[in-house]
């Protein structure tokens, strides 16, 4: 007699995987609940530290047993290597100088780690090195479940691009996992939250504040309807993230490499290549991070540094002292606050109300963070759940979703910046708005300003101004082998496809040839926190500007069709006109041509509502035009 079968969801589980700046977590969501996998004597949290030899580059150590090694091996022990991920070396500028580690360029100016050996440098990617720490823990995941780990859901943060998700997949197959979703890490803290709380999470509007080691992003989540009982068959409703908003370079480290300037300071030392060792770098980030730890439990600790030289720091620190540091930081991660909430404003059609606050990343675990939180959204902070263990155990429960373990709660993210095209004069075409829920799909119809094109090329594009030379270009690819047509006559169809992992896929179809080209985007580094503040706060600054500038760009194009077109046709049947109107024409013409001329050599100089008045007073006059060019077709067929 056939034994109990096992079903796919107890053969093959997924487990949940949070890969942090400074710790990682690998978590599981069954029958027990979810919960993170550790064994006896083992702490929850894995350093994301990995030492690798000084003879032939190889793994010596992952995570606890790499960090205590960290200051005897600095050249040989990468840390924080999550703030590399799809980034160029200049993205990792202000990082590099508090690295124990060289960071160096790579292909296409990616940013990779030269590991000294008897035979030279091993480089290895950022990817390289998640890889390692990715299948540390799904070794922990294996012996804790009995069973071989090959699926996981791993979190990003929310302002991840697409190169840093493709670099995070990327290293998910190389530790020999299948990352079957990536989710934002303030939608998984919701996750975790809408479990935690124990209690019929009815509807709410929840904003996760997540202030990790090495990045920073806020949340507004509408929650509504499901259950959070220990019925653990009951289904957890809907997940709706309003707005999100965010830095990716700013997190935890930067309070750190702050409180380290501020130390090296008092001893006139600035921290650069230069001036300190491998050791003593490695040193101070470790020490940083310690007094950080200390000054968030106690009022003030002593503090001793030998710089070396007879220059000695032998002074009381204070937790005042810290905050005082750390406050023009949080203020940064208040603005990003604000923005997010006038965000989820406007995608709720009015103000919302915030009923309750999750704290995420170990950040959060500072006094002064808990306290300008609560006072920003007037909402004590939600502290049940630990803040380092939060974003694994949403993971968890999404995988346990995607696993059919769980009946299914509808999850829907977002897009935190627009994603369009490059069109004539430089303009941009958006196609998804930026906040727009995920999985999102976007067609819209173009065609092309030239006579004879055979190949059209697409620059796609990242942001919030209106035009190309404004925004990040994502990548570029080229329709070509098309027949030769007028200008106008091709029809271009232009398809946005952002997939649940919040990952771009475009394709063109022309639709007159059959012509078909796509495009995974994979750009080659990710944007830097100076580039998101450009782009938020920018979008804003100029947006009247840019809204002008796009439509003289397109009034340029479109006029610069019916010139063409009509100068054509006057050519053709002149002498079937009148003498006065033909010259009105020519007149006309010579106008918008004056006008299409001036504004593509300066945008500014043209009065863009005179601009659009030309045209359709062209437009308008050429009907008499077109009704003679009709009745000579007629005239010919006959």
């Amino acid at each position: 007699m056939p034994g109990p079968t096992v079903s796919d969801a107890e053969r093959d589980p997924i487990v949940g995987i949070d890969l942090g700046t400074t710790n990682s977590l690998v978590a599981i969501a069954d029958a027990r609940g979810p919960r993170v996998l550790f064994g006896d004597g083992e702490s929850p949290l894995v350093p994301s530290v990995v030492r690798y030899a000084d003879d032939d580059g190889s793994v010596m150590a992952v995570g606890a047993d790499a960090a205590a090694t960290a200051i005897d091996h600095p050249l040989s022990t990468v840390a924080s290597v999550k703030r590399l991920m799809g980034r160029s070396v200049a993205d990792a500028s202000g990082d590099v100088p508090f690295l124990s580690y060289r960071v160096v360029d790579g292909p296409h100016e990616t940013a990779r780690v030269a590991l000294p050996t008897a035979e030279g440098n091993r480089i290895v990617s950022p990817q390289e090195v998640s890889a390692v720490i990715l299948a540390a823990l799904k070794a922990r995941a294996s012996r804790e479940l009995g069973r071989d780990i090959r699926r996981a859901v791993v979190t990003v943060p929310a302002y991840f691009d697409d190169a840093q998700r493709q670099a995070t997949r990327d290293a998910g197959r190389l530790a020999g996992l299948e990352v079957v979703r990536i989710v934002n890490e303030p939608t998984a803290a919701a996750l975790a939250y809408g479990i935690g709380a124990k209690r019929d999470v009815g509807s709410q509007t929840v904003a996760v504040y997540d202030f990790g080691g090495g990045t920073f992003d806020v949340s507004i989540l509408r929650l509504s309807g499901g259950d959070a009982s220990e019925a653990h068959d009951r289904e957890l409703g809907f997940f709706q993230v309003l707005s999100t908003a965010g830095d990716t370079r700013l997190g935890g480290d930067d309070i750190d490499h702050a409180l380290t300037r501020a130390l090296l300071a008092e001893g006139g030392v600035e921290i650069d290549r230069g001036s300190l060792p491998p050791e003593a770098r490695r040193s101070l980030a470790t020490f940083a991070r310690d007094l950080k730890h200390r000054l968030s439990e106690v009022e003030q600790t002593a503090v001793r540094l030998d710089l070396g030289d007879g220059r000695v720091i032998d002074r009381l620190v204070s937790r005042d002292d810290l905050e005082a540091i750390a406050a023009p930081l949080i203020d940064r991660t208040l603005a990003a606050c604000k923005r997010a909430i006038n965000d989820a404003d406007e995608a709720s059609g009015g103000a919302v109300e915030i009923d309750a606050v999750v704290l995420v990343g170990g950040s959060t675990r500072m006094p002064l963070v808990r306290e300008r939180v609560g006072a920003f959204f007037g909402v004590e902070p939600y502290t049940a759940l630990d803040p380092d263990s939060v974003v694994a155990l949403g993971a968890a429960v999404q995988a346990e979703i995607l696993g059919g373990a769980r009946k299914g709660s509808l999850l829907l993210d977002v897009i935190p910046l627009s994603l369009g095209i490059e069109t004539r004069g430089g303009a941009v075409a958006k196609l998804v708005i930026r906040n727009s829920s995920t999985p999102a799909r976007a067609t819209e119809m173009f065609s092309t300003s030239v006579d004879g094109q055979t190949s059209i090329k697409l620059n796609v594009l990242q942001g919030e101004r209106e035009m190309a030379e404004d925004c990040r270009s994502l990548g570029e690819f080229h329709l070509t082998g098309l027949p030769p047509m007028p200008a106008g006559v091709p029809q271009l169809e232009v398809e946005f496809l952002v997939d649940a992992n919040g990952v771009l896929r475009v394709s063109a179809h022309e639709r007159r040839s059959g012509k078909r080209a796509q495009l995974q985007v994979v750009p080659n580094h990710g944007l830097t926190a100076e580039e998101v503040d450009r782009i938020e706060a920018e979008s804003f600054a100029h947006a009247k500007d840019d809204m002008t500038r796009h439509r003289v760009a397109d009034l340029i194009t479109n006029a610069r069709l019916d010139m063409k077109w009509i100068g054509e046709r006057l050519e053709r049947h002149r002498n079937e006109l009148e003498p006065g109107y033909a010259a009105d024409l020519d007149r006309r013409l010579a106008d918008l041509k004056a006008m299409a001329d001036g504004a593509e050599a300066d945008w500014r100089s043209v009065d863009a509502d005179a601009f659009y008045h030309a045209k359709d007073e062209l437009d308008r006059a050429s009907v008499r035009l077109q009704e003679v060019g009709i009745a000579a077709s007629l005239r010919d067929d006959g």
